[in-house]
């Protein structure tokens, strides 16, 4: 079975190749594998659904124990300049002014 034989809308199996295209015999949804796997890329999200990118800043929404620090994270803390961690949208990485080398969790921020 191809990696392409689920139907993206419906996610049921009961799908054929037809030329360049795969169609879903349930629900009629046709598409290209390639766009899809395009359109699959990992998009890194904040806690109210702004999309992050590499070089946005951020602002911490509440306090976050921070491990291996005896300094917690305050909210409001800016993060400037984050990096995405690839292939996974709930983390990105990044530095404030007093903790360096951060990994946090995306519901935990907002786009500054």
């Amino acid at each position: 079975m191809s990696e392409h034989s689920r139907c993206p809308q419906c996610s049921l199996d009961n799908t054929y190749q037809d030329g360049a295209l795969w169609v879903c015999a349930d629900c009629g949804h046709e598409w290209n594998p390639e766009e899809a796997a395009a359109e699959a890329a990992v998009v890194v999200r904040d806690c109210n659904g702004n999309v992050l990118a590499a070089g946005d800043t951020v602002v911490v929404i509440k306090d976050l124990k921070v491990k291996g620090s005896s300094i917690p994270l305050k909210q409001g803390t800016v993060i400037r300049n984050i990096r995405l961690v690839e292939d996974d949208p709930e983390h990105i990485e990044g530095n404030s002014d007093k903790i360096k080398g951060l990994v946090l969790r995306t519901e935990f921020l907002r786009k500054a």
